[in-house]
């Protein structure tokens, strides 16, 4: 069974380090960073002023900061910048200015191996913090999509206690059938990497297995029927409630491998994956951990600017996690 406990004590095993952008202006960042250090389930860099952050907190005198303005190495960081990006029109003033942003300075550490990964988004929209990863960090050779997938846990009234993982909730607007399907490949991956022990994959619509027909509903049966992993069960399309549960699952779905007990759940659209997982964490109490980012090189991860202290905590310690994969 899925346990949060024993997800912090496989990110602390790895010994990696997290850099965080936001340091500088989140009084959030601030806090869990601390709890991070003192419970020591990763490395911290702080990007900031040394001067500002240690007159507000005195304990992070003990903590790595690096300011991208007096950064000694920050013109390698402008030239690898411009390399990266010359081919889409940078030029070398203009990447040498993009290297003072907080964001972009943090990914470019990522990016050449000074951090192992990087948390932000408490403070500044998805884009701010993806954009500069999509472009720098960019996806794996495995796959030419990224995506992001959310960690609900927690005790829900009709379902008890339970861990699921909803995809994509966070970064693709109306992914294809076949971007469905690596998506939900991407999203087994990252079920076994949290400590997984199952893997029920439901393609989600308003439709079960033809009770109606449009285009849209087409879209999710064709990913459903092309999408197999080995000791992975999956069904779609399907109505979340015959997804969810037995009991309406053997009325929609009688012959669904699932059987209403899916713990990883595939949206059509950024719409209602998006939609959902807020409904569920403000109607049904659930914690919801990300957008966790899916298929980059390096782990760069977001947080909803709703987020509380823990979920930095947690969702640094799956950016840890998912840096054990880096190749």
């Amino acid at each position: 069974m899925f346990n949060i406990n024993k997800l912090l004590a496989k990110a602390k095993a790895k010994n990696k380090t997290i850099i965080f952008p936001e340091a500088g202006f989140s009084d959030r960042t601030i806090q869990a960073v601390k709890i991070l250090k003192r419970k020591k389930i990763c490395n911290v860099i702080l990007v900031g002023d040394e001067s500002s952050l240690v007159i507000r907190d005195k304990s992070l005198l003990s903590f790595t900061i690096l300011n991208p303005k007096t950064y000694a190495y920050k013109n390698k960081l402008a030239k690898h910048l411009y390399l990266k990006r010359k081919d889409k029109g940078m030029t070398i003033q203009q990447a040498e200015t993009l290297v003072q942003d907080p964001y972009y300075f943090a990914t470019l550490l990522v990016d050449l191996g000074v951090a192992d990964g990087m948390v932000a988004g408490a403070e500044c929209s998805t884009a701010s913090t993806l954009r500069p990863a999509l472009q720098i960090i960019k996806t794996s050779r495995k796959s030419e999509l990224a995506s992001s997938c959310f960690l609900m846990y927690g005790k829900n009234k009709f379902m008890g206690q339970r861990a699921m993982l909803f995809a994509d909730c966070g970064l693709n607007e109306n992914p294809t059938a076949a971007q469905l399907v690596d998506i939900a490949g991407q999203t087994v991956e990252s079920g076994k990497l949290f400590g997984f022990d199952e893997m029920n994959v439901a393609f989600l619509s308003y439709s079960t297995h033809g009770s109606a027909k449009s285009e849209m509903v087409d879209k999710v049966r064709q990913a459903a029927s092309k999408f197999s992993r080995p000791a992975v069960v999956s069904d779609g399309e399907m109505q979340l409630d015959a997804a969810l549960r037995p009991e309406v699952a053997a009325l929609k779905a009688p012959n669904s491998p699932i059987q209403g007990n899916a713990n990883i759940f595939i949206f059509p659209d950024l719409n209602s994956g998006n939609i959902c997982y807020k409904a569920i964490q403000m109607f049904g109490g659930m914690n919801a951990i990300g957008p966790i980012v899916q298929g980059l090189k390096k782990p760069v991860n977001d947080l909803s600017r709703g987020c509380n202290v823990n979920d930095i905590v947690i969702l640094s310690a799956i950016t840890a996690l998912q840096a054990k994969e880096i190749k």
